[in-house]
């Protein structure tokens, strides 16, 4: 395993919830990363974040990672689930939300 696919692997693994994003929760660089946080923030779950723009090697690592072209990418207890896309149908379908309580993942502070 490569060096950046190991630091990849030991955030996704050390983290309930990391959203891979363009900027930060409280500055997203982009739509769906955007869309990503609002989703996150609705569900009302502690979850992390790593701004891919600061790190180009997790920017381009991330993609391989997952075999899924495109950022943001959402992982929950280790599972990749998908980009903002995918995010938005499992959240309005309930999905989201259900697998959230189902895997038991820790309630936003605050």
């Amino acid at each position: 395993m490569s060096d950046v696919n190991s630091r990849i692997s030991d955030i996704v693994k050390g983290n309930d919830v990391v959203l891979f994003m363009k900027g930060t929760p409280l500055f997203p660089q982009c739509g769906f990363s955007s869309r990503a946080v609002a989703i996150l923030d609705h569900c009302g779950v502690a979850y992390d974040s790593v701004d891919v723009l600061q790190d180009m090697e997790i920017r381009q690592g991330i993609k391989a990672y997952s075999d899924w072209p495109t950022i943001p990418q959402l992982y929950v207890k280790g599972e990749f689930l998908g980009g903002s896309d995918i995010m938005m149908e499992m959240f309005e379908a309930g999905e989201l939300q259900q697998l959230m309580d189902e895997k038991q993942v820790a309630k936003a502070e605050g």
